[in-house]
């Protein structure tokens, strides 16, 4: 059955499957090309009659992950320019007023789509919560560094769709008054960044980050993948120039010039920079209530299909030592707590810990405002990956049939119910159901059978960091 909402910029058309209405592929900003390209996201033509939103909008350029982490997640391409658009599952469309989550996707700033049936909401809705997700611009589009153009162009999308969500959520049974934002990986950073950001002010009143930490870098470091690209390119850096270059060129040098980098091991890649406007420099802490957490083995994602792990020698975990500034007595600490482990799995470990669980828990221990800490620890199957990076999205949202390539069929439907029921009570009522943070620093370890609070699990480790 077809239901119709109406917008600002006129009215949609969804679709009622069982109680869950679907509206997909609203632009929430023009096509980002043409005179729009490298600029910040401009406001939609409003149209005439009822437009249908009953399929996916396109998705950014970008290309596949390459192997073998394009068959662990499975990107979706979907051509087209209009590719600023954003998705709602509701149970109430016209009624309400229910809690809204927002949920910003990750890949590395340069892949990934809202269209991933990963990120399907109607969990969520049946629960509910409205589910908005969003597409935003990626890689050089959205975060490369010009001196001719807006930065952050892809923070700047997030921030006009929720602003789009505050006018017209109510349309679909959501409540303007109590948005969650939620992200993994690299949408956990862009999260962190709207925590701060003074143009986000007021748009959310809580937030999720899954597997990232707040990270921005200065507009002299962000730009050193745009210059890479301009050499290989041979034009200036400039975003008329990168204009001017046929897209699929673009998007092949941008692979040549980011292919090999990642989240553990580093590489020219895209951040998000501090600016004056968007991204203050020095920012204040977040106010708004926090839901952090991260995955015990965040590196195996990385470093066990690709070989990496048994590759790294007793010499390369030196050399890691000294590129990081990691004391030698840190080492020493995590090779006695895991006496069998090889040189690959000590590094991950500790990159893991530095790069996320140590941040994480530093930001709780900074924070008056009231903090939630998690740890997905169950072990995946499937090629030995463990408790990997994005390993815990399936279950949040409860698409565990949409998740087999990094679960197997097997996963525990039971963990699945108590992480999803708890990211909803978060969503409606500020409380995933566990303490608050405070000296005793208690984590929710969600494992099968074993999800219960901890306190300050493998302290003495996090501690070898200060």
């Amino acid at each position: 059955m077809d239901i119709i909402a109406t917008t600002c910029q006129g009215k949609v058309r969804g679709r009622v499957d069982g109680r869950v209405a679907a509206f997909l592929g609203i632009p929430y900003a023009a096509p980002p090309f043409g005179a729009h390209r490298f600029r910040a996201p401009a406001p939609v033509k409003p149209w005439k009659g009822v437009r249908d939103t009953l399929e996916f909008g396109p998705t950014a350029p970008q290309r596949p992950y390459r192997p073998p982490l394009d068959q662990l997640i499975p990107d979706v391409h979907i051509p087209g320019e209009e590719c600023l658009t954003l998705n709602i599952w509701t149970p109430d469309a016209g009624g309400g007023p229910l809690p809204v989550m927002v949920w910003i996707h990750g890949g590395s700033l340069r892949n990934g789509s809202a269209a991933m049936p990963l990120y399907d909401g109607r969990a969520f809705a049946r629960d509910g919560v409205v589910l908005v997700s969003v597409n935003y611009r990626l890689g050089v589009e959205g975060f490369g560094v010009f001196p001719d153009a807006p930065d952050n162009r892809g923070l700047l999308d997030q921030i006009a769709a929720l602003t789009w969500v505050r006018d017209n959520i109510a349309a679909f049974g959501g409540d303007p008054g109590n948005v969650t934002v939620c992200g993994e990986s690299a949408g956990a950073v862009i999260i962190a960044a709207l925590t701060t950001s003074p143009r986000a002010t007021g748009l959310f009143h809580r937030a999720v980050m899954q597997s990232g930490a707040p990270h921005t870098v200065p507009r002299a470091r962000g730009a050193k993948t745009v210059r890479a690209m301009a050499k290989a390119l041979r034009v200036p850096a400039t975003a008329e120039a990168f204009a001017a270059v046929d897209r699929e060129r673009l998007l092949d040098v941008q692979t040549e010039v980011t292919g090999k980098a990642d989240p553990i091991s580093g590489g020219p890649g895209f951040d998000i920079v501090a600016d004056d406007d968007v991204v203050p420099a020095d920012p204040a802490l977040p106010t708004v209530d926090l839901l952090l957490g991260c995955n015990r083995e965040e590196y195996r994602l990385w470093f066990v299909p690709s070989g990496a792990v048994d590759r790294i020698s007793g010499l390369t975990l030196r050399m890691a030592l000294l590129k990081f500034r990691i004391p030698w007595r840190v080492a020493r600490l995590y090779r006695t707590a895991r006496p069998d482990a090889g040189p690959g799995v000590i590094l991950g470990e500790m990159a893991t810990d530095l790069l996320l669980r140590g941040p994480l828990n530093r930001l709780a221990d900074s924070r008056p405002a009231r903090t939630f800490l998690y740890e997905f620890a169950w072990r995946s199957p499937v090629l030995e990956l463990g408790a990997c990076h994005a390993l815990e999205i399936g279950f949040v949202f409860d698409t565990l049939r949409h998740s087999e390539a990094l679960t197997g069929p097997d996963a525990p439907q039971p963990l699945a119910d108590a992480m999803h029921r708890a990211w909803v009570a978060f969503a409606t009522t500020g409380d995933p159901g566990w303490p608050v943070w405070n000296t005793q620093r208690p984590v929710m370890v969600f494992d099968h059978p074993g999800t219960g609070t901890a306190l300050a699990p493998r302290q003495e480790e996090l501690e070898a960091w200060l």
